[in-house]
């Protein structure tokens, strides 16, 4: 099938030879040649748009498409259509490593995005042995820093907006005990003791440190440990699909202490789903709201018109939305310099650069140790709604 495809390609290029020297023979202009010669400029994006998480990838993968659709529809990428080929993870690493294998194997990109800790440390094997430029965006494991050569983040990791929320616990709350709930996933775990070790660094004390099953609906062993140890402030490092359940049964059990959480909870359905549970919760966003930035305002604005409610996870759609831009950037800066559009060069591009102004997202940064640095916007629920409380730097 792939040769097959490749005789085809060799024949449609034969023929706009062709045509293009019949044209010159009979006085037509150039045009001919301009607009055929030109072939798109693809890129993979591999995210949850089935399963437990589909509810914040489908999401993502719109944000990414509405980005490739606007580019092109400002005429590309110099000239150059861009397409995105999207793939299905359902956040599980062994179907993430079958998307990206096919990604880098059968359609050729030469850069991928993807996200989730656990799919984004599975795939970076392939990315490296390829030679082929993976992006993570939206995963907020430390440890995808140091996953190799190939993969760079573009989105902030844990060790960026939990530590900023065990600050604001300690030196603007003054709380002085809390207890730290986690997932137990990579995201969780690595999550969890970033916020334990930035309580305690800060003078603080973590009087509870329990972990609870991925995929357990019950969590009252855990929640009974919390409760007994009294603490002040409960931080939860969960995910989107648990995160109610926790807080609720929290709340059920008469725990009435403020609850903090990381970007996962920044999620009106979250709020739609607790009610009055959700009052007080405090969350982190790694990007600006709508109320702090006009353009983001006129990004939900879109949502509004076309979905009829705003994003699920608006930070993460952000990013989203960002990386087809930056990917632009790379291909541009390639074909600016007469060079070839692979893995490789895409990498060397990215770290030529360096720094890229991002239409949602603003500075971008790409770190030497595979890190970017955003400030952390923190929320309180109030109301039913999201209010700005503090931006930590």
């Amino acid at each position: 099938m792939f040769v097959g495809k490749t005789i085809m390609k060799h024949l449609r290029r034969s023929l706009l030879v062709s045509l293009a020297a019949v044209a010159a023979s009979i006085g037509l202009s150039g045009p001919v040649m301009a607009q055929t010669a030109k072939e798109p400029l693809r890129f993979g994006l591999a995210m949850p748009l089935t399963g437990s998480q589909a509810l914040f990838g489908a999401d993502q993968a719109k944000a990414a498409q509405w980005a490739v659709d606007d580019i092109n529809a400002k005429g590309g990428v110099d000239g150059h259509q861009f397409e995105m080929i999207l793939l299905d993870t359902q956040a599980d690493p062994r179907l993430g490593i079958n998307a990206v294998n096919r990604l880098v194997n059968v359609d050729r990109v030469p850069v991928f995005g993807t996200a989730w800790s656990a799919v984004v440390k599975a795939v970076a094997p392939i990315a490296n042995r390829s030679e082929v430029l993976g992006l993570s965006v939206g995963a907020n494991s430390p440890e995808i820093a140091k996953l190799g050569d190939y993969i760079y983040t573009t989105y902030p990791l844990a060790d960026v907006d939990v530590v900023a929320q065990a600050r604001y616990a300690r030196e603007t709350l003054k709380k002085e005990r809390a207890a730290v709930l986690y997932i137990h996933n990579d995201s969780g775990v690595e999550g969890g003791k970033i916020y334990r070790d930035a309580f305690e660094k800060l003078g603080g004390k973590v009087v509870a440190y329990e972990a609870y099953d991925a995929q357990s609906t019950d969590y009252t062993g855990a929640l009974l440990k919390v409760r007994a140890s009294n603490p002040e402030i409960i931080h939860i490092q969960g995910l989107v699909s648990d995160l109610p359940q926790v807080v609720a049964q929290l709340r059920q059990l008469g725990l009435k202490q403020p609850i903090s959480t990381y970007s996962a909870g920044y999620n009106p359905k979250i709020v739609a789903q607790l009610g009055a549970a959700a009052e007080g919760m405090l969350v982190s966003a790694l990007a600006p709201s709508a109320e702090q930035n006009p353009r983001i305002a006129e990004f939900v604005a879109r949502w509004q018109k076309t979905e009829g409610r705003i994003p699920n996870g608006l930070p993460y759609t952000q990013y989203l939305y960002d990386m087809p831009y930056l990917i632009a950037n790379l291909y541009s800066h390639l074909l600016k310099n007469n060079q070839p559009l692979t893995g490789a060069n895409m990498r060397r591009a990215l770290v030529d650069i360096g720094t890229f102004e991002l239409p949602m997202t603003g500075k971008l940064e790409v770190s030497a140790d595979h890190r970017v640095n955003k400030p952390v916007y923190l929320f309180e629920v109030k109301g039913g709604q999201f209010v700005p409380v503090a931006t930590i730097q």
